[in-house]
């Protein structure tokens, strides 16, 4: 189970429609708790895909994870799970998100078209990395 204020998800929401035609991605941070995880803040970043590639891929270099990283230690904080969008498509994993997913962290997807955030799920990879399952997102 992911617990995430509804501030965090409209954050989410409205990344997605600002960067839209093009995924945006970003990073859950917070904590691991006993009965899953706690995500206090979400912390965008920019796309570094090559332009032609965005509509449908995203990628976080790794300077720019390891100041997501370096913000999160900063603040007492961990990062516990990626989001980005899917643009005119279902908020659902792709073959290519399994593929360079990790397992232990959440995925919130959200399915945006022009203007507007539709569908967001959460999503946990299984620890073979065979699938994902879907994820209880509990509101705060």
């Amino acid at each position: 189970m992911i617990t995430i204020a509804e501030a965090q998800l409209n954050e989410i929401r409205e990344h997605g429609v600002r960067d839209y035609p093009y995924e945006c991605c970003g990073l859950l941070l917070g904590r691991y708790r006993e009965n899953g995880k706690v995500v206090t803040e979400t912390y965008p970043i920019s796309n570094a895909r090559e332009e032609s590639a965005k509509r449908n891929r995203f990628l976080i270099t790794p300077e720019e994870l390891l100041r997501g990283e370096r913000y999160a230690r900063e603040r007492d904080l961990e990062v516990v799970g990626f989001y980005h969008s899917h643009p005119d498509s279902p908020a659902v994993p792709s073959n290519y998100d399994l593929e360079h997913a990790w397992p232990t962290y959440s995925y919130i997807i959200v399915s945006t078209s022009e203007g507007q955030a539709t569908d967001l799920f959460s999503w946990e990879q299984q620890p073979d990395r065979s699938r994902f399952n879907r994820e209880e997102v509990g509101i705060v």
